[in-house]
Formats: C-alpha cells, structure tokens, sequence
C-alpha cells in the first residue's frame, strides 16, 4: 500500500507544483493580465480530463497485465520528452523564445499552444495517476475503499499549493525549479514504474470491495444520465467560481502565484473534506456560511478595489469555501461505487473542462463584464437551495423552521445576486471586455458644463478623465497633472534644456496609454511615443465614440506602438534602434494589478538603454495594496541612479499618485522646480543592499503588501542649503 500511497502523492504535489511555474513562464509574454492564469488553467483542465479519459480506457478495456505495459511504455516515453528538452533547450520546461507574441491577436491559442509543447506529455502523465493507480489498488488490495487515496493526492497538491508562494517563488529562481520538478518527476516515475510491474504479475476482474457488496442495485450499475448530467453540472459550477474568484483578486493587486494559487488551494480543500468524510459535509453549516460570505462579497464590491486587502481576501475566499464546499460535498454524495470509479472521475474532469472554457473562452465573449463571478456565486445557492428542499438529510428534517429560514435566506441572496449580475449606473456609455480585461466609459455631471467629463475605468480602477469644457479639455488630469511625478520630471528636464540653450524639443516614452492624459504635458516640438497592448484603449484614446480627445488635442507629435511594451522595446534595441528619451514613464496596469514583467531588474536594463544621456525614468507605483518603494530603491542602487518619491494628493478631481523618479543625475531633484512643487518630494537611497528585489528569475508580492518596511532601509537624502 506504502508504494499506492507515495507514488499517488508525488504526483499530485508535481502535477500542482509546475502549474504556478508553468503561469510565471507565461506571465511576461502573455501581457501580465489575470487572462494568462485562466488559460493555463484551461490546459491544465483539459490535460488532466486527457489523463483520466486514458485511465478510464486503460482500466476497462485491457487487462492488468497490458495495462502496465502499455503505461509502462508511457512512462518512458515521458521521461525521454524532458531529457530531450534538457539537452536540445537547456531546460527540461522552459519554453524557448520562440513562443513569444509577436502582436495582441491569437494569445490565448499560442499559450495552449506553448504549454502543450513545454509540459504536456509529463503534465498527462501525471494527471493519469490519480484514476489509474486507485484501480490498481482497488485490485491489489480488496476489500478497502480507495476514495482515501484521492484525498491524499488531494493532500499533496494542496502541500505544492501552499508551499510555492511562501517558500519556493520568493528564494528559488525560475530555471531550478524546472530541474528540480524534472528530478521530481523521475522519482514519481520510478514510484509508478514499481505499481505497474506489481500490476503484471496479476489478472481477472478485482473482488468486490465491501462498499461495492454493500451498496444498492442501483449504485453497483451503470450511473444513469441524470446522475451524469449532475456529476458534469457540480463541478463545472465549482470550477467556473474558482477563476472567476482568482480574476477578482488578480485585477486588482498583480498577477502571480499567490494569488493565483490562494484560490486553488481553497478549491482543493474542498475536495479533500468532502472525499474525506461524508459527516465533514454539513448542509446547514455551508449553507449558512456561503449565505454570510456572499454579503462580505457584496459589502466589498459596495466599497470598491480600496477596501483593505484582508478582507477582501476574506469575503471572496470565504464565498469560494462555502460554494465549492456546498458542489463537492454534493457530488460526493452523488459517487457510485468504486467499479465505476473511472467514470466517475472521467466526469468531474470533464465539468471542470466545461467551467474553464466557459470563463477562458465563452465569457469574455458573451459578457461585456465579469459577470461569470456573481452567476457562479448564484449557481452555487442553487445547488444549496435545493439539496436544501429536494434532499434533506434526518437532521435536517427534524430543524424544519430552521431549514426554511435557510431556504428564505438563500433565496433572497440568488435574487440580489441575479440584480447585481446587470449593471444599472446610468452614467455608463460604453462598456468593452477583451484578454486583457473590462474597460467602461463614464458620462458624469452632463447638468454641469464646467464639470462634465467622461472618466476610462479599467476593471475598478480609473485610467483616465477628461473634461469636456473647451478651456478644460487640454487640461491633464488623473496622475498626469503637471504636479505630478511624472508632470515635474519633464517641467525639470524642458527648465535645463532652456538653461542650456538646447534645442526645447523632448522625446518622452510612456509604457501604457490609458487615455492619453500624459500627451497633455508635451508642447510643440516634442515627440511623445506611447506602448500599450490593449486595442480597445489605443482606439478610445484615438477618438472612438468621441469621448477622449488628448492625442488628437497633442501639439507634439504623437506614436502608438501596439503590443506588450517591454518586448517592443527589446525589439528596438535588437534592431539597433534606442529610442534616446529624455523622460520614460513606466504607467502599466491591468485595473489596479502590476505587470511585474514590466518593473524588473531586466525590464529596467531595457529601459535605461533607451534613456539620453541625462535621461529620467518615472515609475508609477500608485496602488492600494502593494508598497513598490523598495523595488525601485533597489533599481536605483543596481544602476547607479537617484530616486526621488514623489507623492500628490489635490483637492480636485485628479487622482492621488505616487511616482519615483530614478536619474543619473544627482541634482536632477534639487532645483526649484521639485522644491517649489505642492506635492511630497522626498529623496532617498539605501543605506545597504536591498533585501528585496524583482528579477525575471525570482519575485514575489508578499513582501510588498503595505507594512511600510521599506523605512527602515531607506534614507532620506537632506537637501542642500537654498543659495
């Protein structure tokens, strides 16, 4: 049993393991967005119903001894594609540079398309383990139940889940990961190896096991189409609310492993209470519980993406905890007996498929915003619903009052949930939903012509606002004003060119367009060029629907170069063509999420290679759970450079924005211009290597949620006497 048990084990703790790997290899070439984790999740959805239709086949159509061999076979097949990898690639999962996009159409194809080539075959492999070795067992081992086993893999998966944020992301780089799960992976194979040639020596059908003995006619034949069709229905609906869960905490803080797998260790959890134990299932309890956490849901999207970071983690794992609980303890009581073990699995896999097609590629096309969240949410009260009034268990039936106090309950929150599905603000003119996310456009105060402006939100985050008054418009607004970061740096470098007798020209880069608010800070003479990868901003920002005019406004010529900012620029330099920019702005996100490609060690190498030679990089790190302070200290020591932290907070309808400003220059800052600005201007520098920093190999979010540690690093630099 002791060999069942590890091999089941190792699998599960590799299968889980190289999927947040797998995501962080995706990330910097996919656009950084929530997008890239639901279609990894896709592949890995629809690799692992591949594993268990194999296992399905394999078990009820050859015998034990054919089954080994054929598995065998397969084994040693998949070990040959890594070592192949390893010596052709240098990596035995790494994906080559030739998957990276060369422009914004077809990703979610070419990702599937990576990932099938890099990880599959092994991927497979390791999805049939969970099917197939129990049926092996259920066979070397009469008489017991091997549902313990599935929760045991569930156990390791959940261990590689919980282990990867918090030990293996932050302290070991990218490319030994791969080498470590491809040495992992030959130890799980020679686990394997040992179950199949235990497997050879044995034939004929397996005993009965006593829960198959004790079970019903009914359950020890063929499971009928209704009970499929809920098998298919449970866990897609538990499926579907897990990336729906994982989009609305990625949007809003940055896309990554902890908050890709927080979620998806919940999902599991589920799994392994409900398989564990019947009696570890309580409809009452989980009905109660998804009924307080779905008003948790609703207070935080009352208040918006700024509600503090606990709760909110809070409110949608708790309401992820409760609706998946209440679908798979469900679908456990609806399991057949072990000899239909298979199939049964065969099903789970498929609905779980079915509920990441549905978010990864129907929603985006049939929702203009993530609707998918609250419908899942309403699906799972449903489920709760009628367990509650069609299957009442004896406990249940004795608290009668009780029970129809849940059942009103429930009721009432499918209602709100069903209402909050459609969005009714008047003030909406537009509403568009793509690979890269949700954008809207606002019409606000129409009765007022002095304040009538459109507002672009991205997600919940504002991107942008625009006046529409002819003395306003031109008027740079948001974390553009001329107060700003990124409004002081030019304003210095346009004062030392006219101090210098230079030519009054500037070329300014921005990495992220929103709605061209930052063309609005460049004069005649200059030459503003723009990155941005999402084709529905570029289009508003040029003028769709006639609500934002800033680039058509310019009187600096304006550039927009489409696609993924960092690979453009890297394609510049490739061409031998550095842009020589006297100001870049790094302004990228996704809502509020961080594109943490983009605010690299490597991504700043690129970018100082595009300065002049007294050049200034602006970084935007305004957000509301993540302190970025020390990723730019670090920057500013690796290359030598001088950071200024800018922060503006008006009174008006401009948004508050933190900027660091790194120069080559140490006076860069000292001038009147910083001095006399309204906003914080702050010099600092470390005092001592950084005990953190973002690498393309190595980065992580947990460090940077909001303690404020990076005072205790920092110095602030004490400005030199006014003359």
């Amino acid at each position: 049993m002791v060999r069942y048990a590890f091999t089941l084990f190792t699998s599960a703790f590799l299968l889980f393991g190289v999927q947040p790997l797998a995501g962080k290899f995706a990330l910097p070439w996919f656009g950084g967005t929530p997008a890239v984790w639901t279609a990894c999740m896709l592949f890995f959805q629809a690799a692992l119903l591949g594993g268990y239709a194999y296992a399905h086949g394999l078990v009820t159509r050859f015998s034990p001894r054919r089954q080994a061999q054929v598995h065998l076979g397969l084994l040693v097949l998949a070990v040959g594609v890594l070592a192949g990898r390893a010596l052709l690639t240098g990596s035995p999962v790494a994906p080559g540079l030739e998957w990276r996009p060369q422009g914004v159409e077809g990703l979610t194809g070419r990702l599937l398309a990576m990932l099938a080539v890099t990880i599959g075959l092994p991927f497979f492999v390791l999805s049939t383990s969970a099917p197939l070795l129990q049926s092996w067992f259920s066979r070397a081992w009469p008489g017991r139940s091997p549902y313990r086993l599935y929760a045991l893999s569930n156990a390791g998966s959940l261990l590689a889940l919980l282990i990867y944020p918090f030990g293996i992301e932050p302290v070991v780089p990218r490319a030994l990961q791969g080498w470590a799960w491809a040495a992992g992976f030959l130890v799980f194979a020679a686990g394997c190896a040992a179950c199949a040639w235990d497997m050879k020596g044995r034939a004929g059908a397996a005993a009965p096991t006593e829960e198959e003995a004790a079970a019903s006619e009914e359950d020890a034949g063929r499971p009928g189409l209704g009970r499929t069709l809920l098998w298919l229905g449970l866990s897609a609906c538990a499926s579907v609310l897990l990336l729906a869960t994982t989009n609305q905490l990625s949007q809003d803080v940055a896309a990554g492993p902890f908050l890709w797998v927080l979620p998806l260790a919940i999902y599991l959890l589920t799994f392994i209470l409900a398989f564990e134990r019947e009696a570890l299932y309580s409809r009452a309890f989980f009905s109660l519980l998804l009924v307080v956490a779905v008003g948790g849901v609703t207070r935080v999207a009352l208040e918006g993406p700024h509600t503090p970071l606990g709760l909110q983690l809070l409110a949608y794992c708790g309401a992820l905890l409760a609706g998946c609980m209440v679908c798979h303890g469900e679908l456990y009581r609806l399991r057949p007996s072990p000899r239909h073990l298979s199939a049964f699995f065969l099903c789970v896999s498929i609905g779980g498929v079915l509920g990441g097609a549905f978010v990864s590629l129907v929603a985006p096309h049939l929702f203009l915003t993530f609707a998918e969240y609250p419908l899942a949410l309403t699906a799972c009260c449903l489920v709760a619903l009628v367990a509650l009034i069609v299957r009442p268990t004896g406990e249940e039936r004795a608290g009668k009052w009780r029970r129809m106090l849940r059942v009103f309950m429930l009721a009432f929150v499918v209602v709100g949930l069903g209402v909050s599905a459609v969005d009714f603000r008047q003030e909406i003119r537009l509403t568009a939903r793509n690979f890269f996310g949700v954008v809207q456009v606002l019409e606000q105060s129409q009765s007022d012509a002095l304040k009538h402006r459109f507002t672009l939100k991205h997600g919940a985050i504002v991107h942008g606002v625009q006046y529409t008054e002819s003395t306003r418009r031109k008027q740079p607004m948001s974390y553009f004003t001329r107060e700003s970061g990124l409004g002081l740096a030019i304003a210095e470098h346009r004062r030392l060119r006219g101090a210098l007798e230079l030519p009054s020209g500037l070329r300014i880069g921005v990495l992220g367009l929103g709605i061209g608010s930052s063309a609005a800070l460049a004069q005649a003479g200059d030459s503003v060029r723009f990155y941005e990868i999402n084709p529905k901003i570029i289009s508003l920002a040029r003028g769709e629907g006639g609500y934002f005019s800033y680039l058509s406004d310019a009187t600096a010529r304006i550039e927009v170069v489409e696609g993924d900012a960092r690979i453009a620029l890297e394609h510049e330099l490739e061409r031998h063509e550095p842009q020589g920019f006297d100001v870049l702005a790094v302004d990228v996100f996704s809502s509020d999420s961080i594109p943490v490609h983009l605010l690299t060690e490597e991504a700043v190498a690129v970018y100082r290679q595009h300065l002049a030679p007294h050049g200034v990089l602006a970084l935007h790190i305004s957000n509301a759970h993540l302190d970025l302070v020390p990723i730019t200290l670090a920057h500013a020591r690796a290359f030598a450079m001088h950071a200024t932290l800018v922060v503006y907070e008006p009174k008006d309808a401009s948004a508050r924005s933190v900027w660091v400003i790194l120069s080559p220059d140490a006076e860069f800052s000292w001038s009147s211009t910083f001095r006399q600005a309204t906003a914080s201007v702050r010099r600092l520098e470390l005092d001592k290597p950084p005990s953190l920093t973002w690498t393309d190999e190595r980065g992580s979010v947990l460090p940077l949620l909001r303690r404020g540690d990076w005072v205790t690093e920092a110095r602030e630099i004490i400005p030199p006497p006014t003359p």
